[in-house]
């Protein structure tokens, strides 16, 4: 396995489009990233379970074993938190909804431009060398790891993928309060933010995971404020904004 430098990384690129791989792992290793390629999912599955990689990046529609395919295989079966970038020339909700679901942890919309495509690995590989110092996260019955990553509700283990983990790990933190979207997005993203959808499509998968197979929600959508994480009922209407967690408005 070969080394890289903490201002690099090591990247696996699954794509059966030779141009657009070459293209892609041509640029990516001239801006100083190490990148390994296969051209089917069975081989790129192998290569992500085998190996240890800063970032995977699977193209959706794949011989042998789509992008998804894998994704899950790696999440529920290997359990790799290992960040995953999800490539498509589908760019529906439902679409970008069905690669996060799968494990995803950012999805982007062939065709892009390479500098984008850097961009978003360099998010992901910066968030992922930072993660919050070890301890045990708890909101009423969620409790979170952030050594293992293991979340557990009511005792039952729980699968998200790692932007969802660090979303809760986030809300947690801040529980009660609430957090708004600009933080929530430059605190997981930094400079690199998706597209509009990304964000509600975790929160959208958290839910499903976390909220609908029990008796009571905890994470909450507060209307023109954000987001909060709580066993408590919704905001009364004279919820002071002051203690709203928010970016400073400059005139």
């Amino acid at each position: 396995m070969r080394t890289h430098s903490q201002q690099s990384g090591l990247i696996l690129l699954v794509d059966d489009n030779r141009e657009v791989a070459e293209m892609a792992g041509e640029f990516l290793e001239h801006r100083g990233y190490s990148v390994d390629y296969a051209a089917d999912g069975i081989t790129g599955l192998h290569l992500a379970v085998t190996n240890s990689y800063d970032v995977l990046v699977f193209d959706v529609g794949l011989p042998g074993m789509d992008g998804l395919d894998i994704c899950r295989k790696l999440r529920q079966e290997a359990k790799k938190s290992t960040p995953v970038l999800m490539l498509s020339g589908k760019g529906s909700l439902e679409d970008k909804l069905s690669g996060l679901e799968a494990g995803a942890d950012d999805y982007l919309v062939k065709p892009f431009a390479l500098r984008e495509l850097e961009a978003r690995l360099r998010a992901l590989i910066r968030r992922d060398r930072h993660q919050v110092s070890t301890q045990i996260l708890q909101v009423a019955d969620l409790a979170l790891d952030t050594a293992t990553l293991r979340l557990t509700r009511a005792g039952r283990e729980l699968v998200v993928s790692p932007i969802g983990l660090k979303v809760l790990a986030i809300l947690m933190r801040e529980s009660p309060r609430v957090v708004t979207r600009r933080d929530l997005e430059r605190e997981i993203w930094g400079d690199a933010l998706p597209d509009s959808d990304t964000l509600r499509s975790h929160l959208y998968n958290l839910r499903r995971v976390m909220d609908k197979p029990f008796d009571r929600p905890l994470l909450h959508t507060i209307h023109s404020a954000g987001y909060r994480l709580g066993d408590i009922g919704p905001l009364p209407s004279s919820y002071p904004e002051s203690s709203v967690r928010r970016e400073e408005i400059h005139a």
